[in-house]
């Protein structure tokens, strides 16, 4: 990825990024592509009715990821409590879809790097979201 780069690259951020934030950008897009093919791959489960809980939690948290990524891209006139807000949101989406996916991990694999994905992502914002200053204290 050129989170990074671009980040750095950015004129109000003068090439000092928040690498926790990179981080948490980076983790973001990954869990948002895992959890949309998870989901897709429980579609194709032949118990596909008994995933329609960890399709939609699938679902709901990379859309949330991809959402938080794409705000927490945005470096020009920051809203640092926003930000907090949004990421402390991806953070109990992505711990509520990792629980659900680890209890199918066992039996599917793609649950399991799944739920692997969200709990990277679940770290990072939470590491991302106190690298903001405790935007919400």
């Amino acid at each position: 990825m050129h989170a990074q780069q671009i980040i750095a690259a950015h004129p109000q951020v003068s090439g000092r990024p928040d690498d926790a934030l990179v981080r948490c950008i980076e983790a973001c897009f990954d869990c948002a592509q895992t959890c949309t093919a998870c989901a897709d791959a429980c579609l194709g489960e032949e118990t596909v009715a008994q995933m329609t809980g960890c399709i939609r939690a699938c679902l709901d948290c990379a859309d949330l990821c991809m959402a938080a990524g794409r705000l927490a891209s945005r470096r020009t006139g920051s809203d640092e409590r926003g930000l907090a807000a949004v990421l402390q949101s991806c953070e109990e989406v992505c711990r509520l879809c990792a629980e659900e996916c680890e209890r199918h991990a066992g039996r599917m694999e793609h649950c399991r790097i799944c739920g692997e994905a969200c709990r990277a992502c679940e770290r990072a914002c939470r590491d991302a979201s106190g690298s903001l200053g405790g935007a919400l204290q």
